[in-house]
C-alpha cells in the first residue's frame, strides 16, 4: 500500500460527489500547468486525478515533468477552484488534483507526465478518463472507473483496474513474485507477453472468450468459467479477470 494513502475507492467516491461528471464536449475554457522536478532513478512517483486521462511516459532523464491542462465547462473562475499539487522530495513525487468539497464544480484535468524508466511508480489513478503508460520497469497499481487502461513496454507487478473499459498489458518482461492483475467489469482484456514467458495464468471471463497465441498446459479447475495453466514450467502469477468481455493472451512482437 502506497505510504501516502491513496487507494482508488475511498478517494474516488468522495471526490466523485466534489467534481461532477465530466463531459468532454462541452469544455471551452482552458488553462495550462507546467512544472520540473528532480527524482532519483529509484525513486517512487504517485499520481491521484478524478476527471481526465493520464499519460506516463519514461524518458532518461532524472526528473519529473508534470504538464497539465485544466478545462472548465461553464466559468473561468472554477480553473482556480481546482488545485494541482506536487510534494517533491529527492526520492519521490506525489501530484495530487484537488476538487473543492461538497460543491460542484465541472473541470477537467489531463495530465502528460515524463518519469525516468527505473521509478517505481506506485498509483497512478482517475475516476474518469483513460491511463496510459509507456516505457516503464517498475509499474504497480493503476486504476479508473470510466476509462481505457493501457501499458505498453512496462514491466513490474502491475495491477489494472478498471470497471468500463478496456485493457491492454504489454509485459516487456515477467512480473516478480508477486505477479501481475488485469481486471475490469465492462470491456476485454488483451495481454501481450515475451514468447519465452514462464508464469502461472489464471484467466476468468463470466460473458465472454479465452484464447491464446502461446501453448499452455492446462490444469483443472471446479470454477465456472475459469482457467488455469502454466506458460512453459510456470512462474509468477498472471491473473486476469472481466464480466462482460473476452481475454486474449498474445505474443509480445517488436516494434521495431
Amino acid at each position: 500500500m502506497s505510504r501516502h494513502g491513496f487507494r482508488p475507492t475511498s478517494f474516488c467516491f468522495s471526490l466523485l460527489l466534489a467534481a461532477g461528471i465530466w463531459a468532454a464536449p462541452g469544455y471551452a475554457i482552458s488553462k495550462d500547468f507546467n512544472q520540473t522536478v528532480p527524482l532519483q532513478p529509484c525513486g517512487t512517483f504517485e499520481l491521484q486525478n478524478v476527471n481526465g486521462p493520464v499519460d506516463v511516459q519514461g524518458w532518461d532523464r532524472n526528473e519529473v515533468e508534470i504538464h497539465a491542462v485544466k478545462t472548465a465547462k461553464n466559468q473561468e473562475t472554477d480553473l482556480e477552484r481546482v488545485a494541482i499539487e506536487v510534494e517533491a522530495r529527492p526520492d519521490s513525487v506525489v501530484v495530487t488534483t484537488r476538487y473543492p468539497q461538497n460543491e460542484g464544480v465541472e473541470v477537467a484535468v489531463e495530465y502528460t507526465i515524463h518519469v525516468p524508466h527505473h521509478v517505481l511508480v506506485e498509483h497512478v489513478g482517475t475516476v474518469n478518463g483513460t491511463l496510459r503508460v509507456f516505457g516503464l520497469d517498475n509499474v504497480e497499481d493503476l486504476h479508473t472507473v470510466n476509462g481505457d487502461i493501457e501499458i505498453f513496454e512496462a514491466g513490474g507487478n502491475v495491477r489494472a483496474h478498471t470497471t468500463n473499459g478496456n485493457v491492454r498489458l504489454e509485459l516487456a518482461h515477467a512480473p516478480e513474485k508477486a505477479g501481475a492483475i488485469a481486471e475490469t467489469t465492462n470491456g476485454s482484456l488483451v495481454v501481450a507477453v515475451p514468447s519465452d514467458l514462464q508464469a502461472d495464468i489464471e484467466a476468468k471471463c463470466m460473458n465472454g472468450n479465452f484464447s491464446s497465441e502461446l501453448p499452455i498446459t492446462m490444469e483443472s479447475t471446479d470454477r465456472l468459467r475459469e482457467m488455469r495453466g502454466k506458460l512453459g514450467r510456470g512462474g509468477p502469477p498472471i491473473r486476469l479477470r472481466t464480466v462482460n468481455g473476452g481475454i486474449r493472451l498474445t505474443i509480445l512482437r517488436s516494434s521495431v
